[in-house]
């Protein structure tokens, strides 16, 4: 993983402030940077379940709150190395806490490694088939790792 900072322009926020004091600018913008390949325009944004729920069936067909969706703006778009990544990353905090609890993770880790995923999606990763999502999982273990996080998948 590159240590490199890529031109970073990060909007953040807390439509749901639950956890605002927990998740902070400064440690989204440590997560982003860990994932970016090149320059981006971002937003992140808590929301609560209603709000995760009505815009998961809304632009997903699916009725029921996720816990991170990426709107990627120049998804499948040729980007030449200057031109930025522009997405916006929605996090649902109520499924956030679920799975940290359920998982046995810290609220932390939990939120850096869906951010990492996030980015990686807004950067055209995806996890259709198995040799994609092989691909992206190694990836984010690779930054979780240069993160000091621990494997997301592995079992605790």
């Amino acid at each position: 993983m590159s240590a490199k900072n890529h031109k970073l322009d990060l909007s953040v926020q807390y439509a749901d402030e639950r956890l605002e004091q927990a998740i902070t600018p400064a440690m989204l913008e440590q997560w982003v940077q860990a994932a970016l390949m090149g320059p981006a325009i971002l937003t992140i944004r808590f929301v609560d379940a209603d709000e995760g729920r009505q815009l998961n069936h809304d632009y997903r067909g699916k009725d029921y709150a996720t816990n991170v969706l990426t709107f990627a703006y120049n998804e499948g778009a040729e980007l030449d190395d200057d031109e930025p990544t522009e997405a916006d990353i929605v996090l649902c905090t109520d499924v956030l806490q679920r799975e940290a609890d359920e998982q046995k993770k810290t609220l932390e880790e939990h939120a850096a490694h869906l951010v990492v995923h996030g980015v990686l999606h807004a950067q055209g990763f995806d996890h259709e088939t198995d040799e994609e999502a092989e691909e992206m999982e190694q990836l984010e273990r690779d930054i979780m790792e240069a993160l000091e996080y621990p494997d997301p998948y592995s079992e605790k």
